[in-house]
């Protein structure tokens, strides 16, 4: 080539004659291919029926077996040569003209990527093995001319160099026939599917393989689904959130385990409390609750976890703190304080945004002075304490308090420029003097509390002012203090000058152990609540004990009190419930919630009832109508998950330790306890006839259990034995033969359980099937719901509508979204619905759809959202809609 280009030769007309030449031997190298194909498929039509490539030995269709073409393919197809590295490989594949829109060529997948060590194919980026490689007769090629100079597959290596491109090729094409020519099964063929295969590096390969599949990844993993045959096409299936929404209706819990200042009376009579993400005004007596109506209320305009709340003297306006977080990016979310109206439920003032660190741990209204400033205390190293101007949100003064954690603060109702704060072993007195109300020239100064011949408690967790000026404080060690007003000496240096000073004056031994809440009554008297005696004492003048009361061990001990209408107690508890009361008539409970981690949940099959369990190892069971505790049992041990029978007379629950319960839902009794395995169960659930039980284990396994006696008979029918991770979800069909389940390595599996607990091999004849209920978060009705970049671990929970309308998804970014149903196409959009301050970690709808049931993860929390709109019961629209997505650009957020 050194010599090629000779004096009288320009780069052009070499250039010309280069491109010509490689046009002619391409031109050669597709007349190849086309004979090669057509002779494969002119042989595979002397071998096999005309309509059929399955493997002579698979049994017949069955009544529950999908056709072998889909009617819906288009009707023009071609073969397209895929280029992998320095070599042409002809694949047949379909590809319809025009493309999907929304479907997108996915990332490359690395050679092998379908393959598993356990040998069996699932949908999922797993291995493959399948009874027949997709639907035949699909291919309409026309068939060119033999040529009598094909160059057989043998031919001698000393051609010339025009002629070792065309052997090349040549030997391909002969390859791919007799790979045509081979069995109907990828078992013989190392388990991969011709038709939804990756390509290898420098491949990119379609999502949308010969008009029946769809393929999406995971992790890099591939995921193949196939379409169903009535689905002519994914542009049949509209865009567009669901015409029915969600509104919040009901939350149950109350956030009394660890934290504090979380309970106030409003001046409408209104209880205000807060769990997750959400401030609840709760009106006791079920009555109208303000302009909203019904018996709760929720302010919901914090991003994050709300830590305190605190009264304005008005009764009317809330200030709410809450937390710093991260949102589903990753990007900080900074702690800030709303000051918001309760009649109206709409925010006022945004205070504090980027002032803060970590939390806002304290905050109280100013009195005197009609509360025109706020202070609060954050949740940094230096639990720095600032003091805002409410109406400006402008801050007056900032000052360090302290290293120790700093649990309660407030204004003295005489005296605006005394400030009090309470925590880890200290009680501080803080002089404000405003700067004339300039920003940030107020001053603070501080004066240590002395505790002198009395013991110095750990900590001060509550104090309150009296009428008179003086204050108690209830500390750790069960002691009331009474701080007194004294003039300082002098002579005594120290920050602050001779000003007035507290000073111990009294103490009374109140409760064994901590003391956790303090509340001053209209009548003058205060109430004190213990934390380990669980006593609630009514203290009069001097500290004279006048009456008492003890809280139930199951609700645990007092964290907040109240004062309501009349003689009206409300009580909040370490054990997150809310009682209503008085220390003559005792106390009953109003707001009940779970004390842990929540995630198992289940719907009532014909009643408006769901039960729930979680790491709190309680078992219990809620009226979604009374909006109320039905009753509770303790597991002993963390239930992880749970299904009704059909007939609604038993439960099983599925418990970390690989053991599982059934209980009757009347007598609360278990009849049965089984042991399978040792893993954890993450699903439990009936077939819909009610004749099988599916339990879904950490050990790889799906136990099949005969079921009798409505439930309360179970004997073992087999096992399910194929995949190669833990099981995460599994659906029974409607017929109650056929099982689909997902596991953690993104398979997706199809079993047939009355046929033995088989394996069905060929996945695509499983396309067309029913499905009782949709839980699988992997398969083609619901693959849109997936954003972009997802890891495999960002949907935790899925739930279709029984009238196969919507779809519900539970998040790891602590949201709730809704979808239309099928969600086959990439992108879906979705409405977004907040209020959780933790992964969303599972959802339910009712009976009937007419409300959704969502439970937070380490909040705690339930939230009963009411289905609005072209929802409820009925039956399915005629045509398929899609439901929304998780990526931010395409969704609604409500």
């Amino acid at each position: 080539m050194d010599g090629a280009g000779g004096p009288g030769e320009g780069p052009a007309q070499e250039a010309l004659q280069s491109l010509s030449r490689r046009l002619q031997v391409q031109e050669k190298e597709m007349e190849l291919v086309k004979a090669a194909l057509a002779e494969a498929l002119r042989l595979l039509r002397l071998q096999a029926p005309p309509n059929s490539l399955q493997d002579p030995g698979a049994p017949a269709p069955t009544r529950d077996s999908s056709p072998a073409a889909p009617p819906g393919l288009p009707p023009t197809c071609s073969p397209s040569l895929v280029s992998r590295g320095t070599q042409t490989e002809t694949e047949v594949e379909m590809q319809p003209s025009p493309g999907p829109p929304g479907l997108s060529n996915g990332p490359p997948a690395p050679q092998g990527g379908s393959e598993e060590p356990s040998g069996t194919q699932s949908e999922g980026g797993g291995s493959s093995s399948s009874g027949s490689p997709g639907p035949p007769g699909i291919l309409r090629l026309v068939q060119p001319p033999q040529r009598a100079d094909t160059p057989r597959r043998n031919s001698s290596s000393s051609s010339s160099p025009s002629e070792r491109p065309r052997q090349k090729l040549s030997r391909k094409a002969a390859s791919s026939a007799n790979l045509l020519l081979r069995s109907g099964s990828t078992e013989s063929r190392g388990g991969k599917d011709p038709l939804s295969s990756p390509g290898g590096p420098g491949s990119r390969r379609s999502n949308y393989n010969l008009g029946i599949s769809v393929k999406m990844f995971l992790r890099g993993r591939p995921i193949t689904m196939y379409i169903p045959s009535g689905i002519r096409s994914l542009e049949e299936l509209p865009s567009g959130p669901p015409p029915e929404t969600l509104s919040l209706d009901w939350v149950y819990g109350y956030r009394g385990r660890d934290s504090r200042s979380n309970l106030f009376v409003l001046r409408s009579g209104e209880v205000v409390y807060f769990i997750a993400c959400v401030v609840v005004l709760y009106r006791p007596e079920g009555g109208p609750g303000g302009p909203g109506g019904g018996g709760q209320r929720h302010y919901r305009g914090h991003t994050d976890c709300v830590r305190c709340l605190a009264v304005h003297p008005d009764g009317v306006r809330v200030a709410s703190g809450q937390t710093a977080g991260v949102d589903k990016d990753g990007k900080p979310l900074q702690p800030v304080v709303h000051v918001w109206d309760s009649e109206t439920l709409l925010k006022l003032q945004e205070i504090g945004l980027g002032a803060f660190e970590r939390g806002v741990g304290a905050l109280a209204f100013s009195v005197a002075d009609q509360g025109a400033f706020l202070c609060v205390v954050d949740d940094s190293n230096e639990h720095m304490l600032s003091v805002w101007d409410c109406s400006r949100g402008t801050k007056l003064a900032e000052i360090k308090s302290t290293n120790d954690s700093v649990l309660a603060v407030g204004f003295s109702p005489r005296d605006s420029s005394c400030i009090v704060t309470s925590g880890k072993s200290h009680v501080h007195f803080w002089n404000w003097s405003g700067g004339a109300g300039v920003p940030g020239n107020g001053t603070l100064t501080r004066k240590q509390g002395v505790f002198g011949k009395y013991k110095k408690p750990k900590f001060v967790p509550c104090f309150v002012f009296l009428p008179d000026g003086d204050i108690l404080t209830g500390d750790s060690e069960g002691n009331i203090l009474t701080w007194g007003r004294s003039l300082s000496d002098a002579r005594t240096p120290g920050r602050g000058g001779a000003k007035e000073t507290y000073g111990i004056v009294a103490q009374a031994h109140a409760h064994e152990g901590s003391i956790f809440a303090l509340c001053l009554r209209r009548d003058g008297t205060v109430l004190s609540g213990g934390g380990r005696d669980r006593r609630l004492v009514q203290w009069g003048p001097g500290l004279v004990a006048l009456r008492e009361a003890e809280i139930p061990e199951h609700f645990g001990a007092v964290r907040a009190i109240a004062e309501g209408l009349g003689s009206e107690l409300l009580v909040g508890t370490t054990k997150n419930a809310l009682l209503r009361g008085d220390l003559a008539q005792g106390f009953s409970p109003v707001i009940q919630g779970h004390t842990d981690e929540l995630w198992g949940l289940c719907t009532h099959p014909f009643q408006n009832r769901f039960l729930t369990c979680g790491h709190d190892r309680q078992l219990c069971l809620w009226d979604g109508e009374g909006h109320a505790l039905a009753w509770s049992i303790d597991l002993k041990e963390t239930g992880l998950c749970a299904d009704f029978h059909p007939s609604g007379a038993v439960v099983a629950v599925g418990l970390n330790t690989g053991r599982w319960l059934v209980l009757d839902t009347e007598t609360r009794e278990i009849v049965s306890d089984v042991t399978d395995g040792n893993e954890q169960l993450s699903v439990v659930r009936y077939s819909p006839d009610g004749l099988y039980l599916a339990i879904g284990s950490h050990d790889n396994m799906i136990y099949i259990y005969s079921v009798s006696s409505e439930g309360a008979k179970s004997s073992r029918f087999g096992r399910c034995v194929g995949h190669s991770s833990f099981i995460t979800h599994l659906d029974w069909s409607k017929d109650g033969n056929f099982i689909m389940s997902n596991s953690g390595d993104y398979e997706i599996l199809y079993w047939d359980v009355a046929g033995g607990c088989k394996l069905l091999r060929n996945r695509y004849e499983s396309r067309d099937r029913e499905w009782a209920t949709y839980t699988c978060v992997l398969g083609f009705h619901v693959y849109g719901v997936w954003p972009d970049g997802s890891d495999g671990t960002d949907i935790n929970s899925l739930c279709r509508s029984h009238n196969e309308r919507v779809v519900a998804v539970a998040d790891d970014f602590c949201k709730v979204h809704l979808f239309q149903y099928p969600c086959a196409r990439a992108k879906a959009p979705s409405l977004v619905y907040g209020g959780h301050g933790s992964h969303v970690t599972s959802v339910r709808f009712t009976h009937d759809d007419s409300h959704l049931i969502s439970l937070g993860g380490k909040d705690a929390s339930i939230f009963q959202w009411r289905v609005l709109g072209a929802g409820g019961a009925g039956p399915a629209p005629a045509t398929p809609s899609r439901t929304p997505s998780l990526s931010p650009a395409s969704s609604l957020d409500v």
